[in-house]
């Protein structure tokens, strides 16, 4: 993402903290990269465990305490640490959060960071946080990872393999709901550039409808998969009139800790 000065600062103070159990995610991993659309006023550290928690939060204190940086806690509970770090006129919030294990790819290891969960595991997280939520911010990111990470119709599908108290169907009709942001709500957002709300609308409109369309032209024992194609070496929204096989694209699934696709054999 655009990340402030501090906010870089306090990523490469804690790198050595992370691994791939405690990783950076939320909205600021997913716009780690300079060229990207919106600030993001905190940072979420998530952790496979509730006693990783615990121990990311001893960690990270200790090297953030050594750079001269102070740690006021705001909120402390099991697999849950909030807190306000600062020095002398900046600032920023840290969530340290207990997370499911559940995920499509390992975390991904950054200069910067150290460990960062994958792209399309936090664009998937992004539909789901959207679906509970009416936040303008993600609608600003749904429609960023949309574009740059993989189509919403793709996200939607795999989505339900890390919730399956949603069908892709039923997932769509609650995000139907949402998008219905104000003018004066996308103001209060720090972003990098403008946004053109009109434009955006018609887009998140544009791409429900692709959504329906591909979550009925599925089988339904590949609900809840991602799509990998070995020829381009990324996840794709596979041709709905070609089979799998002719596109060398396989069903790739999630499971605790996140698996790396295999190539299709020639």
């Amino acid at each position: 993402m655009p990340l402030t000065t501090f906010q870089r600062e306090i990523l490469a103070v804690v790198a050595e903290s992370r691994s791939p159990d405690s990783y950076l995610a939320g909205g600021a991993a997913i716009h780690f990269s300079p060229n990207s659309i919106r600030f993001s006023n905190d940072l979420d550290f998530f952790h496979d465990s509730t006693e990783r928690v615990a121990t990311a939060f001893a960690d990270d204190s200790r090297l953030l305490e050594s750079a001269g940086i102070t740690i006021s806690i705001e909120l402390s509970q099991p697999g849950f640490i909030r807190a306000t770090v600062a020095r002398d006129s900046e600032s920023t919030r840290i969530d340290w959060a207990h997370d499911s294990a559940w995920r499509f790819m390992p975390p991904v290891r950054d200069e910067l960071g150290g460990y960062v969960l994958h792209e399309v595991d936090l664009a998937i997280n992004k539909v789901l946080a959207l679906a509970g939520r009416d936040e303008p911010r993600d609608f600003v990111d749904i429609l960023y990872v949309h574009e740059h990470v993989l189509p919403v119709a793709a996200l939607i599908w795999a989505a339900v393999g890390k919730d399956p108290g949603f069908s892709p169907l039923s997932l769509i009709e609650l995000l139907k709901r949402r998008g219905r942001v104000r003018p004066e709500e996308i103001a209060r957002l720090d972003l990098a550039r403008p946004f053109d709300l009109v434009s955006a609308r018609e887009a998140w409109s544009s791409a429900l409808e692709d959504a329906d369309a591909f979550a009925r032209s599925r089988p339904a024992d590949e609900t809840g998969c991602l799509y990998y194609a070995a020829t381009l070496d990324k996840f794709v929204v596979p041709d709905p009139d070609r089979i799998l096989d002719d596109q060398r694209v396989t069903p790739h699934w999630g499971r605790p800790g996140g698996v790396i696709p295999r190539a299709v054999a020639e």
